[in-house]
């Protein structure tokens, strides 16, 4: 694994487990901080489309597969990184796994994401996916902290 095959962020939020295992799986208010508007429950097993809401995106729609929903521990999911373009069909590429992990912290929760796998993804774009979900992930943080407080 190479310096630029995972992206992980931490953040700590001021808020306990169980409130940020919500706003990470129930796909409705995940979609509330993570803009994106999912058409489905995330379960393992799964496969989840929505339209992405954010400015200058809103013509993509993201699609996750769920791996794995370890209750106010774990949850993980495989995603196309950075498949924005419409007219490419990502579905033949391989994915990217995102894990999202939770630990008690004095005074609320560490949130751990851990993304890997971009050295599997097309040359052609495996730069710019990486730079591109290396500051997604930094405003996908700052985002989740305003939520689960607010």
């Amino acid at each position: 694994m190479s310096d630029t095959d995972r992206i992980e962020k931490q953040v700590h939020l001021r808020a306990p487990r169980s409130r940020v295992w919500r706003a990470l799986t129930d796909s409705g208010e995940f979609g509330q901080w993570f803009g994106v508007k999912m058409e489905g429950p995330f379960t393992a097993g799964a496969t989840v489309r929505g339209k992405i809401t954010h400015k200058g995106f809103e013509h993509a729609t993201m699609e996750i597969y769920i791996e794995r929903v370890e209750p106010e521990t774990l949850f993980s999911y495989r995603w196309h990184p950075y498949a924005v373009d419409p007219k490419v069909d990502y579905s033949k590429e391989p994915t990217t796994l995102v894990e999202l992990r939770l630990r008690d912290e004095a005074g609320g929760t560490l949130l751990t994401v851990v993304e890997s796998g971009f050295d599997q993804v097309p040359a052609h774009r495996r730069a710019d996916a990486f730079r591109m979900n290396t500051h997604g992930w930094e405003a996908q943080m700052a985002n989740i902290a305003r939520h689960v407080a607010g």
